[in-house]
């Protein structure tokens, strides 16, 4: 018997990627994570609430933003007016109002109150300044909901 060769046109070496294995993959995952999806709980964000102190401080410096960015400083215990100062100025008039502070006591506490239509960048600006010039105790103002 003669050896049968064969002649070039055997089994060709395929040059495209079979897809079909990776579309079942896909699909099979799809399917999974739409049946897993409703089970799911969102995640619940722990807002922080707003209280009431036990009681106002004696002595605290208040600055007060007003709606057109204005900046207003004065003695918070005091029922006197607030004197108008610029960002560069606040630092120092602060730490003068602030004055010494007393052996038993910490730094005398800085309260800014903002009008709720200034723009919140304003407020950053004020506490930035005034934590750059190592002022301590620095809050802010809020109102309560009715």
């Amino acid at each position: 018997m003669p050896a049968i060769a064969s002649r070039g046109k055997g089994r060709r070496t395929m040059n495209d990627i079979n897809m079909v294995p990776f579309i079942d993959v896909m699909l099979v995952l799809l399917i999974i994570f739409m049946v897993t999806a409703p089970m799911l709980s969102p995640g619940v964000i722990d807002v922080p609430s707003v209280g009431q102190a036990a009681r106002q401080p004696d002595r605290f410096v208040q600055v007060i933003i007003t709606t057109d960015a204005r900046l207003q400083i004065k003695e918070g215990g005091s029922q006197g007016a607030a004197q108008d100062v610029t960002l560069e100025q606040l630092a120092a008039q602060v730490q003068a109002l602030q004055g010494p502070t007393a052996p038993n006591t910490g730094p005398v506490p800085v309260v800014i109150a903002a009008d709720k239509n200034v723009k919140y960048d304003t407020v950053v600006h004020v506490m930035d300044t005034l934590q750059r010039a190592g002022i301590a105790r620095v809050g802010l103002s809020v109102q309560p909901q009715p």
